[in-house]
């Protein structure tokens, strides 16, 4: 496992987050289950870390950011108190995007695909899911009733809600059972919908395209001028 962890850190970060989503409906209802998805937070938080790829300034980025994040997590899991969960929710989110264009840059950095790139895909389209989630948990603080539902209309969204939106938002799939309906929680969703659009332009076709040029065996050479 470390092994794989130090060659593949994408790939245990892809899968640390979908196995999160799946865990938490199970687990949101109870103070314990509320303090074991905290504590997979600060473990994802540390796979995050791991899985960036950067100079040691950026490292130490990261690590700045995560430090206050998994103390707030910890305060949380052990008083069971969400009053700093906005808080949290704000660093999380700065880590995430954060995370989400190291590995962009990562990703765009050479001209070979490894396995690894290949996992980076995933990992980062749910890091941006997550960045965006976090920030409207945010937004939902700082301006309540920002978002509304098809059930319980009236009731602040929970956060797999708000995950749930963020992943139908980047994939424009749309459902609309969750709406923004504050202007600023619409501008959030509007800017996740451009970046959603731009990563699967930008990244997606870049790496299809070497594909294609790796199985013909040729690349093309720049212009010398």
């Amino acid at each position: 496992m470390r092994q794989l962890a130090a060659r593949q850190p994408s790939a245990i970060l892809f899968g640390a987050q979908l196995a999160a989503i799946l865990v938490y409906p199970f687990v949101q209802d109870s103070d314990t289950g509320q303090a074991i998805f905290s504590a997979l937070g600060i473990a994802i938080l540390g796979l995050v870390l791991l899985a960036v790829r950067g100079s040691p300034a950026w490292t130490w980025i990261g690590l700045v950011l995560a430090a206050p994040a998994t103390a707030l997590l910890l305060i949380q899991a052990i008083t069971g108190d969400d009053a700093l969960l906005p808080y949290s929710s704000a660093l999380e989110a700065v880590l995430y995007f954060y995370a989400a264009g190291a590995l962009i840059t990562y990703m765009l950095g050479d001209h070979e695909i490894t396995r690894d790139e290949i996992w980076a895909i995933g990992a980062t389209f749910t890091l941006l899911a997550w960045a965006f989630a976090y920030a409207y948990t945010v937004c939902q603080a700082i301006e309540p009733d920002s978002f509304t539902a098809a059930v319980d209309a009236q009731d602040p969204r929970s956060w797999i809600e708000l995950l749930f939106l963020s992943f139908t938002t980047l994939t424009s799939t749309g459902l609309s059972d969750i709406i923004p309906v504050k202007p600023f929680a619409r501008s959030l969703v509007m800017v996740e919908q451009c970046l959603g659009l731009a990563y699967i332009a930008m990244l997606v076709a870049r790496v299809i395209g070497l594909l294609v040029i790796a199985a013909r065996g040729t690349f093309p050479r720049r212009n010398p001028s």
